[in-house]
């Protein structure tokens, strides 16, 4: 059984992960704006991630017997000086991210809520394959700079990424 923190706590994280897809549609936006076509086509696929996670939580609560809760909330940051900028915006959303599933872990270790501990382990390890993915692609555009041809090589390799959920929910 869910303690009324626990409940509440898991119900902002599933509002958070919808407000991480607008996040990453807004950084889609400022891509396609630029014609960077490929890394539009990430954050869109991250986007889709960020929805699959919120539902994940949704069908956690339920499956506990609890009711989610839908909020609003805040715009999403919609501009951006380059797409470093946008990349770097996301590394600081993905660290508030994994700040938020550890203290999520921590409430529902402190209650010896142990289904959802083992709920939670799977999101503390898509959060350090979040992180490794937006550090590298950081460097990689920071080492790249203003290099036209390596950004269009690399927003044609961004081009291909898809998000499969059957994959995703190992």
């Amino acid at each position: 059984m869910l303690s009324e923190k626990l409940h509440t706590a898991l119900n902002e994280q599933m509002n958070f992960e919808f407000y991480s897809a607008h996040a990453y549609m807004a950084m889609a936006a400022y891509c396609t704006d630029q014609d960077y076509d490929g890394f539009a086509n990430f954050f869109l696929v991250q986007a889709e991630e960020e929805r699959f996670h919120a539902m994940k939580f949704y069908n956690f609560l339920s499956d506990m017997g609890y009711r989610a809760t839908i909020h609003g909330f805040d715009s999403p940051e919609n501009h951006f000086d380059s797409i470093l900028h946008a990349f770097k915006t996301t590394m600081s959303h993905e660290k508030e991210v994994t700040r938020r599933i550890y203290n999520l872990s921590d409430i529902a270790l402190d209650e010896r809520e142990h289904a959802t501990m083992a709920f939670l382990k799977w999101f503390i390890d898509e959060q350090v394959e979040e992180e490794s993915t937006f550090d590298t692609l950081i460097r990689k555009i920071e080492r790249i700079e203003n290099d036209s041809n390596a950004i269009f090589m690399l927003d044609a390799e961004l081009a291909n990424r898809s998000f499969t959920p059957d994959t995703e929910a190992k």
